[in-house]
């Protein structure tokens, strides 16, 4: 007898519906799996055969091909386990159902016959809907996830008896996990941390909002202990609430990494990815034999920092020049080429040499001149280029710790934030690419950021002195735009063209 069941595989960060067939023939008692299975997908023979027999059923004795269409895409992991079983004993027990093809079902076993969880099920859902299914079956501890996904009926279940019986007509108590994303969504975006817990340091707050308004990329130096990792963390809760779109895509690439839990089902705030300065470049970019998502990707919609810039190695900083420019990543292996999306918002910090305290007025510093040029020199200059503002973070004095005065919060700024980038998008409403300052073509910087004579003489300077390239040149010109829409003008002043140069100043006092 044939079978036929319907299942999900990831590729990159959608999915695609897997038919497995099973054919019971006769001949010798053998199982063939073909239709490019790795060997996690090989090995599911034996633990189905087992599962099977501790739930109490039967498989075919004879020659069982099973068929894993379309035949030309390599499939890998284990989440083929479940359908694969049911298949075997739909073919054994020769029982046949058309409700079977409105069916669709991901999960792997246990020898006992318990359903583990799985990578991808978000993805899978979607594409189950896609492809107009009326119930997908999942693991129960990723049922909260595909529940988010709204117009199909999600199962969570614990064990392969308990679904067969279900299919089968046997066990009708089975009820559709529930699941609201639009309600869950607006009662999960609420952060832990907030920018009124930070003391003093105005003028870092005052970059770390122009850089959030226009979607800039951020370095912030200073000695230990100044605060630089403690803004950072919090400057995802002044970027503008994530849309459910956003959401969606974002928990897609966390769903496929393999990073989301029972209490965790739905990325709903705002990524903030802050990896070791050892992380390779397989693991920052993304890579490994089967394409999977890197940092720069699980940071999408978020904040990618990277605390200890100069630590990292040279090799792995440089691969992130295309994400910066282009918002996606493409990683190529053998078995295949896919594309992640990458819009993130970079926020490096660094001391500024070896110990810490060059250029600090209580503390002397001691490294020598060339400890100092070597350790800057860890960063390249094109990289520097494609980091809009650079801020120098000094070390908090006492007056400013013991202060009782109250801090801006978060929602305060924000809500200037959101200001701002409400003009943004209406000035790039024709432009679906383009969300935000930072992401100016040469034609959009042309048209949307004329200066007058005046500014463009201050640029020139600026230029001059600075040693600046043609790119930081445009990094000028999109910064002044950004301080520009915070301040609510149209139009671009010198006062806004002075403030974007004075956070490019490191190219001198550092760089040069």
């Amino acid at each position: 007898m044939l079978a036929k069941i319907y299942s999900a595989a990831v590729y990159g960060i959608d999915a695609y519906e897997v038919e497995i067939e099973v054919n019971a023939g006769r001949g010798d008692p053998k199982i063939i799996i073909v239709g490019l299975p790795d060997t996690a997908v090989k090995e599911s023979q034996d633990r189905v055969t087992t599962a099977i027999s501790n739930s109490g059923y039967y498989w075919p004795r004879g020659r069982t091909t099973i068929n894993l269409a379309p035949a030309d895409i390599k499939k890998e992991g284990p989440s083929f386990d479940l359908p694969i079983a049911l298949g075997m004993i739909i073919a054994a027990e020769e029982f046949e159902d058309p409700v079977l093809e409105k069916y669709s079902f991901v999960g792997e076993l246990a020898l006992s016959g318990a359903v583990r969880s799985v990578r991808g099920v978000l993805p899978a859902a979607i594409e189950a809907r896609r492809r107009g299914k009326r119930a997908l079956f999942v693991p129960e501890a990723n049922a909260r996830e595909a529940a988010m996904v709204e117009g199909i009926d999600i199962y969570g279940v614990q064990n392969l008896r308990q679904t067969f019986d279900f299919i089968s007509g046997k066990n009708t108590d089975l009820q559709p996990t529930p699941g609201d994303l639009t309600e869950f969504f607006a009662n999960h975006q609420s952060y832990e941390v907030d920018f009124s817990d930070v003391k003093g340091q105005g003028h870092v707050k005052r970059a770390i909002e122009v850089a959030v308004a226009g979607g800039h990329n951020l370095l912030m130096i200073g000695p230990p202990g100044s605060g630089k990792s403690m803004l950072s963390k919090r400057i995802g809760t002044i970027i503008p609430p994530m849309s459910l779109e956003e959401a969606i895509e974002s928990t897609k690439i966390h769903s496929i990494a393999g990073m989301l839990n029972g209490e965790q089902a739905f990325v709903s705030t705002r990524p903030f990815r802050s990896p070791h300065h050892t992380i390779s470049d397989v693991g920052l970019l993304g890579g490994s034999a089967i394409p999977a998502p890197g940092e720069v990707s699980l940071a999408h919609h978020g904040v990618l920092f990277l605390d200890e810039l100069p630590e990292f190695k040279r090799s792995t900083l440089e691969v992130m020049r295309q994400p910066l420019e282009d918002g996606k990543v493409t990683v190529s292996r053998a078995a295949g080429s896919v594309t992640f999306p990458s819009e993130f918002m970079l926020v490096a910090a660094m001391n500024p040499c070896p110990c810490g305290y060059f250029g600090d007025l209580k503390r002397e510093c001691r490294c020598g001149p060339v400890q100092v040029q070597r350790y800057r020199q860890r960063i390249s200059g094109p990289l520097l280029d494609r980091i809009d503002l650079h801020i120098e973070v000094p070390a908090v004095e006492y007056k400013d710790i013991s202060s009782t005065r109250a801090e801006e919060g978060s929602t305060t700024i924000r809500e200037r934030v959101v200001r701002a980038r409400e003009r943004q998008q209406k000035r790039f409403q024709a432009d679906a690419k383009t969300n935000c300052n930072a992401r100016m073509g040469p034609r959009q910087i042309k048209q949307h950021c004329q200066l007058s004579e005046e500014s463009q003489e201050l640029i020139r300077v600026a230029m001059t002195e600075l040693n600046l390239s043609a790119r930081a040149y445009d990094r000028i010109l999109k910064v002044s735009r950004t301080v520009a829409d915070l301040a609510g003008s149209h139009e671009i002043s010198t006062e806004h063209v002075s403030e974007a140069i004075q956070y490019r100043t490191f190219d001198r006092t550092l760089w040069v």
